[in-house]
């Protein structure tokens, strides 16, 4: 859906994530999240390339990066700074290697940024596919409601997973995301673009 941007990604996520183990020499490791572009994040990051008037010098958190997607959507788009976030040290290199092969700069942050406030200036943050998960999707809520309350518009990205804010959000745009078969429960997800009420 964005082939403007150009990503590292796994074309199959269990050898993916059995290789990650045998390499990091650990067990249990938390699902490879980064090394894919999820329903939400391709449809946020088509609607900042497609809408540049939304991220246009604005100072931008991407939080739960995973591949940094979004981040570097945000940044070709015309963002005055994008910072991603991610508690996955693994997603930090990989938002950072996609990065570079976008030749764009989007520092990488390997942090919980959920627990506090977002960074002083922040006017835009983006989330994507990150209500899969009951305290997850909580927190994520939370922490928008704050960047909200500072003066911040959020946008998130999701096809509409079961713990999805819907009674908090609006839609603005929804897309046919194709080719996640791999991924999800149908090869083509519908997929929206929300904005916090």
């Amino acid at each position: 859906m964005v082939p403007e941007i150009r990503l590292y990604q796994a074309s199959e996520p269990m050898s993916v994530w059995q290789h990650t183990e045998q390499a990091t020499g650990r067990t249990g490791l938390d699902p490879p999240f980064w090394a894919f572009a999820w329903a939400g994040g391709q449809a946020l990051a088509r609607y900042l390339l497609d809408h540049p008037d939304t991220v246009t010098g604005r100072h931008v958190i991407d939080i739960a990066s995973g591949s940094g997607l979004v981040a570097i959507a945000a940044i070709k788009a015309g963002a005055a700074t994008v910072t991603a976030y991610d508690i996955d040290s693994l997603a930090a290199a990989a938002i950072t290697v996609n990065a570079d092969a976008n030749g764009v700069a989007v520092p990488a942050m390997c942090t919980d940024v959920l627990s506090g406030l977002p960074p002083d200036g922040t006017d835009l943050v983006l989330v994507a596919d990150a209500f899969y998960e009951r305290d997850l999707a909580g927190q994520v809520l939370r922490f928008a409601e704050r960047s909200q309350a500072r003066g911040a518009a959020v946008l998130a990205g999701d096809f509409g997973r079961r713990y999805l804010p819907r009674a908090r959000l609006a839609p603005l745009a929804s897309y046919d995301v194709p080719g996640l078969g791999a991924l999800e429960d149908a090869d083509v997800k519908r997929t929206t673009v929300w904005t916090l009420r």
